[in-house]
């Protein structure tokens, strides 16, 4: 189902946008405006009935099906990828990425090393961060206090690889976790926190109930307070129009919610295909 979503909409909702559209809610005038949305499709087709057929390969390597041309002359899709084979000049396909560990993981690929890969003695790994952690870690945020790294996944262990040796501070959060945990402790609310002469104490209370939630921590104060995070999770403001047009499935939302974090600010989203 989610896989063929992905398959079927032929990125043409995504690579339509430019990228000032993607994060055209980011203020600041210092930062260059790039993020990265990845789509992680657990078990899904293999590169030979997708993006690379390899055509002119023996029998026993190529693929199965026959291949079209593509909008860039020399590249070939396989023939049940029309849609996306009109879009391959906004598009860059890799054909040189290593599998050899991949043990159906996210892991090595998530890493970019064939070393990093899921083991039976606890050491899951081998202490490589994924690309989302090392965004955050060398990027940040593209606007602060949205979290630089966010997961929508229903499983961490099949589909999301976090940030190995670098530490907690550059894991990822946990999307569809996230709203509920924005809720204020019983007795605060947004203009009290602003008061100055009970900022303090308040502020307490609210990073004690904010380490209950590890992967947040004290930003979870300036998340409440700027509202940022939980309009961005409010998908339901979209036109049914663009709902529709992006699915009203698992995939679909997530996808929908992925490009409106990446508006608000977030640096790299993590999407379950699932």
């Amino acid at each position: 189902g989610s896989r063929r979503w992905f398959l079927q909409t032929g990125l043409a909702g995504l690579a339509g946008l430019t990228l000032a559209d993607v994060v055209r809610a980011n203020p600041s005038p210092t930062r260059d405006r790039k993020a990265v949305i990845l789509f992680w499709l657990s078990g899904g087709p293999s590169q030979i009935d997708t993006w690379d057929p390899k055509p002119d390969a023996p029998q026993e390597i190529r693929g199965p099906y026959r291949t079209i041309p593509t909008s860039v002359p020399g590249v070939r899709f396989c023939e049940h990828l029309p849609l996306q084979a009109r879009l391959m000049d906004k598009l860059t396909v890799i054909r040189a990425v290593d599998c050899s560990a991949s043990n159906h993981t996210p892991i090595t690929m998530q890493a970019g090393n064939p070393l990093a890969r899921r083991t039976d003695n606890g050491t899951d790994g081998g202490g490589y961060p994924s690309m989302g952690s090392i965004a955050a870690r060398f990027r940040g945020s593209n606007h602060f206090p949205m979290p630089a790294f966010v997961g929508l996944a229903p499983s961490w262990r099949a589909d999301v690889w976090g940030a190995g040796h670098m530490g907690h501070a550059y894991e990822p959060v946990k999307g569809d976790e996230l709203p509920g945990r924005l809720a204020l402790p019983a007795g605060l609310n947004v203009p009290r926190l602003q008061e100055r002469a009970e900022l303090r104490r308040q502020f307490d209370q609210l990073r004690r109930s904010a380490d209950r939630s590890p992967d947040l921590g004290t930003q979870a104060f300036d998340m409440v307070v700027s509202r940022r995070v939980e309009e961005a999770f409010a998908i339901d403001r979209e036109p049914n129009r663009l709902r529709d047009a992006y699915g009203r499935t698992s995939v679909g939302e997530k996808a929908l919610l992925a490009r409106r974090l990446v508006e608000a600010g977030t640096s790299f989203v993590l999407v379950s295909g699932r």
